[in-house]
């Protein structure tokens, strides 16, 4: 059963329950987001997409643009997320390898990209927007538009409008799609000569959601409080409520609202609730479970998550846009590990993982993607993780990008991170070399958030914890990591270049 269908008999099944929470506190109930859904799929056929078009889509999390994306994919289009915000040189080449044929997006951001002073205003703010309006499609002319929100000056001429779409009359009949068709497009990494899209399809959205289940169960009166679609979406499936933040939420107002929702489950990148638990120590006691992922979760943030919330389970996600989610640990689990390198856990069931004869992660299983945009379809992922098996638990080495040289020993910083970030004092802890133009060796430097003092205590400490070829050259004190994206990962870029210029 394709995930749409899974869905919307969800909703008909219980009609009259809240399916969402919008950030401003509007409710949307299941009965009236199937409605919708299939309205804006009945008016997309009507306007012309056809099964396999791709529909650039360029709008932040809301009710609205879960109706949309759900309503595209009902229709047999493909949602392609292909981020405006990139930089013209890389927007214009994902745009070339996806070919999209529609485009929906905010109308701020269309009038954003096309008028004169806000165009300045985004410039100086650092982002570069594309002319959304004046996109074409090679060879066949411009794109299609649909815009949510009223209109502004800016948005093309013709453009659809979403509220149209979704007060529109249409059969309450679900849709027949093909399950395994690509349903998603997601640009992940690459470079402008060689753009890379993940190609998911309803059948893999579809595993992906059932094994989020398996591990943290969800049901009618549970309430998810995320802006994460790979969580709220098993939340509806399952018939729960998906309470949405607002687009910009201050730590505060996060813990305030995940209290008054009653919010029973939650995801957080692991930064992110570092900065809550500043804000507010405590968790709502109604919490059951909480997620961290799409980084590593230090074992200092781990302790404060399960001190805030006693009553819930503290769980860490290891997952990859390609496949997702792959295994889940506890924050116990996790705490108890004391051997080199970061336990993941127990592959999910049906996850197939192997290693490598360089110890690279290799996985397979149903919430695989198809492969990636312009290839062939693939069986198997080399993740470029190092990872061993602990008695059936997967162990994260480190990254095979990330290894330092230093004479003949390969030093893969992934391997001594969580043991050093456990140690009393350490907020955080990252490895980078420095390369030496002389030897070609790296200089191995250690840098840290903690207090001043840090360095002389860690000097004594690190030859009890860490191999003596991994002994950093020099230790570094920061009152922060620098982190990059939504997701907020280390960039280990920048740190190279803050930890060179000393």
């Amino acid at each position: 059963m394709t995930l749409v269908r899974r869905l919307l008999e969800q909703a008909a099944r219980a009609p009259g329950g809240v399916a969402l929470v919008s950030g401003s506190g509007a409710e949307l109930t299941y009965g009236e987001l199937r409605r919708q859904v299939l309205a804006v799929r009945h008016g997309l056929h009507a306007a012309g997409l056809a099964p396999g078009d791709g529909v650039l889509f360029s709008v932040r999390p809301s009710p609205e643009s879960l109706v949309l994306a759900l309503g595209v994919v009902a229709a047999g289009g493909v949602v392609v997320f292909a981020d405006p915000g990139a930089g013209p040189e890389m927007f214009t080449a994902r745009l070339r390898l996806a070919r999209p044929r529609w485009s929906a997006a905010e109308s701020i951001l269309y009038a954003g990209s096309r008028l004169g002073p806000v165009r300045a205003y985004a410039r100086r703010r650092g982002l570069l927007l594309p002319n959304l309006a004046d996109l074409q499609v090679p060879g066949e002319g411009p794109m299609r538009h649909v815009h949510v929100g009223r209109r502004l000056p800016g948005v093309p001429r013709g453009a659809l409008p979403f509220a149209r779409l979704a007060d529109g009359d249409a059969p309450d009949l679900v849709p027949d799609t093909d399950p395994d068709a690509p349903a998603a497009v997601i640009f992940t990494s690459g470079t402008t000569a060689h753009p890379r899209a993940v190609v998911h399809t309803q059948v893999s959205l579809a595993a992906a959601l059932d094994l989020f289940r398996t591990r943290m169960p969800l049901g009618p009166g549970d309430v998810v409080h995320t802006d994460q679609l790979m969580l709220g979406l098993p939340a509806l499936v399952a018939g729960a409520r998906w309470s949405m933040p607002p687009l910009s939420c201050a730590p505060a107002e996060a813990a305030r609202l995940m209290r008054e929702r009653d919010a029973t489950h939650t995801f957080c990148v692991p930064v992110h609730l570092a900065e809550i638990l500043d804000a507010s120590p405590d968790l709502p006691p109604a919490l059951r479970y909480v997620l961290l992922g799409a980084a590593p979760a230090p074992a200092a943030i781990l302790r404060r998550a399960v001190a805030a919330a006693p009553s819930a389970e503290v769980l860490s996600v290891y997952a990859m846009t390609e496949i997702l989610p792959v295994a889940i640990a506890s924050a116990e689990e996790k705490l108890a590990h004391t051997a080199p390198g970061d336990l993941l856990g127990a592959p999910l069931p049906g996850v197939g993982a192997r290693l490598a004869d360089d110890g690279e992660l290799v996985l397979s299983g149903p919430n695989l993607c198809r492969g990636y945009l312009g290839d062939d379809p693939a069986g198997e992922l080399p993740t470029g993780d190092l990872a061993r098996f602990d008695g059936g638990r997967l162990v994260l080495m480190g990254r095979k990008k990330d290894m330092l040289i230093r004479g003949d020993f390969n030093l893969y910083p992934g391997l001594y991170e969580p043991s050093i970030a456990a140690l009393p004092g350490v907020a955080e802890a990252a490895i980078v070399g420095v390369p030496d133009p002389g030897t070609g060796d790296e200089e191995v430097v250690l840098a840290v958030v903690g207090p001043d003092d840090l360095p002389g205590r860690l000097r004594r400490s690190l030859p009890d914890v860490i191999d003596h070829a991994a002994l950093p050259d020099r230790i570094v004190v920061l009152d922060e990591l620098p982190r990059s994206g939504r997701t907020r990962k280390l960039d280990r870029d920048r740190l190279r270049e803050l930890v060179t210029a000393g």
